[in-house]
This record gives structure tokens, C-alpha cells and sequence, in this order.
């Protein structure tokens, strides 16, 4: 689905086909629809994932538990859970405050290690993992949105974005001449050399999703990744992670309270106490999201 507007009038067209004309107002969009044709190129230019594997889940965890020791209390935070994530799937992991969920996110990320069961990224259980060979996955295979943006604040837009390159041995041409063009495909093409503090929350969010896709990972993990943002800045984030999904395969796990969210995820995982409450597909669940502006 493309989202198309007019610059006479503003109107908005979703539309899965060519639109040559704006229905409202008769202006020429073939311009418009030129330049959403090169942006379309140059984003299965620089993103998807190139995996040798093929696997049909690229994630599955299998009896997860995890208990947090504080002093002589044990807290359970995972209670045996278990989801098969297919490969190019957009999902989301919703749930109250203390459900889990953020474990769960944790160790589908590598940040955390499980007390009990396993969790396997393209059938590679990591938990067996050294410390050198769980960083070398976590560098080339997963990219990191956070709710807080976690930019460097001493970097510029273009610096904070091609850091993660480092790590994975690009050149500095390299990484400079595919900074600037991630950085240009989430709009911001003309604010490389801006710091955090002189950009918007908004873009500093569109930073931290071209620095989530680097070093053209495998899967993206966006915690809460509208969290900080007016509802606007949120949907744009929002369609720009499903404009990834869908144009480069590219696997997106959402830990988010958003409704905005469930409406562009294929299913949604509901968490509880540490459990998996229930799965749902999109076309099961009855929402309608609602106009923003009106």
C-alpha cells in the first residue's frame, strides 16, 4: 500500500496502484509518483536482509524463563514462553506494565540471557554464545530503536548513525557515503552534521531507525518506539517501520502500548504475568484507528 499526497492540496491517496492524478483536486502527481519509485530503489538498496539461511523463523524461543534474584526474593519474569516469528513478519508484543514483555525483548536481542529454555535467532541458540560471537550477532544481525532515541549527544545525526559501522569493519568512505544515504531515505538529508539537541524528538527517532539499519540487520527491535512522541511524529515513525517491512523484508519486533502499532502488525502477541495470554492475526482483531487532524 502507497501513501500518496498532493502537493496542491495536501490530500492524502493509499492506493496499491499508479496514480497519475489527485482525485480532489486534478494536479499532476506523476512527479510524486517518480519520486516514491526512487525512493522505493534506494531503500531495497540499502536495507533487507541477506541471510544465507532459510529458515521460515528467523526467531523462536522455546520454555524461556527468567527469574530476577533480589536479596533472598526471586522474581519471575518469564514463565516457559514460547513464539515462532517468521521471517519478514511484523509483530507486535503488547502487555501491562511488568508483564514481560521487555524481558521478552530483551532476550530476543541478545541483552539478557535466559535462566531457563532458549531462544534461537536463525536456529542459533544463543545462550550458547560467547561473549564475542553474541556481539558479532547482535552487530550484523539485529538493529535497535529505542523509546529514549539513545543518540549520542556529542555526535552529529550522520556520526551517531554510521558509528555501528565501525564495528563491523566498513571503510570510512563506506560508511559515510551509507550514513548519508539512510539518513536521506528517513527524510533527513539535509540535517547530517545536526546534533540531538538541534533536531526535533521526531527526528531524532528517524536517526535512530537509520542507525538501527546499519549494518542491514535481519530484524529490527523497536521498544516503544512512539513512546516519546506527539501522535502525528508517532504515525510517521509507525509507517515508516511497516514502509521497511514490506519494501525490504525486514523483520520488525515491536515491544509497544500503541494501538497504532497493531494496526500495521501481521499479528500481535499479548503477555501476562510473565505468559503468553494469546496470539492474534491482524485481519482477527477489530480496531479502527481513528483520523488523526480531524
Amino acid at each position: 500500500m502507497a501513501r500518496i499526497e498532493c502537493p496542491e492540496c495536501g490530500h492524502v491517496e493509499e492506493t496499491t496502484g499508479l496514480v497519475t492524478i489527485c482525485p480532489n483536486c486534478k494536479a499532476d502527481l506523476r512527479n510524486v509518483m517518480a519520486e516514491m519509485g526512487h525512493r522505493r530503489e534506494t531503500l531495497r538498496e540499502v536495507t533487507g536482509d541477506d541471510s544465507m539461511t532459510t529458515h521460515e523463523f528467523i526467531v523462536r524461543t522455546k520454555d524461556l524463563h527468567k527469574i530476577y534474584v533480589m536479596g533472598e526474593v526471586e522474581v519471575p519474569a518469564l514463565k516457559g514462553v514460547e513464539v515462532n516469528i517468521r521471517r519478514g513478519e511484523y509483530l507486535s508484543i503488547m502487555g501491562p506494565s511488568g508483564s514481560g514483555k521487555s524481558t521478552l525483548f530483551n532476550m530476543v536481542g541478545g541483552l539478557d540471557k535466559p535462566t531457563k529454555g532458549t531462544c534461537f535467532i536463525e536456529e542459533v541458540d544463543m545462550a550458547q554464545l560467547d561473549a564475542f560471537e553474541l556481539a558479532w550477532l547482535r552487530c550484523r544481525k539485529i538493529g535497535y530503536i529505542f523509546q529514549t532515541f539513545n543518540l549520542i549527544p556529542v555526535m552529529t545525526a550522520l556520526e551517531n548513525v554510521t558509528l555501528p559501522m565501525i564495528f563491523a569493519g566498513m571503510s570510512s568512505d563506506e560508511m559515510m557515503e551509507r550514513g548519508a544515504l539512510l539518513l536521506d531515505l528517513v527524510g533527513l538529508g539535509d540535517r547530517l552534521h545536526h546534533k540531538p539537541y538541534e533536531l526535533s524528538g521526531g527526528q531524532q527517532q528517524r536517526v535512530a531507525v537509520a542507525r538501527s539499519l546499519a549494518n542491514n540487520p535481519a530484524i529490527i527491535l523497536a521498544d516503544e518506539p512512539t513512546g516519546n512522541l506527539d501522535l502525528q511524529t508517532g504515525k510517521e515513525i509507525i509507517d515508516l517501520l511497516k514502509e521497511l517491512n514490506e519494501e525490504s523484508g525486514v523483520t520488525v519486533i515491536s515491544a509497544t502500548h500503541d494501538l497504532k502499532m497493531i494496526d500495521v502488525s501481521d499479528r500481535v502477541i499479548h503477555i501476562r504475568d510473565g505468559q503468553i495470554e494469546r496470539v492474534e492475526n491482524r485481519a482477527d482483531i477489530d480496531l479502527e484507528v481513528g483520523t488523526l487532524g480531524v
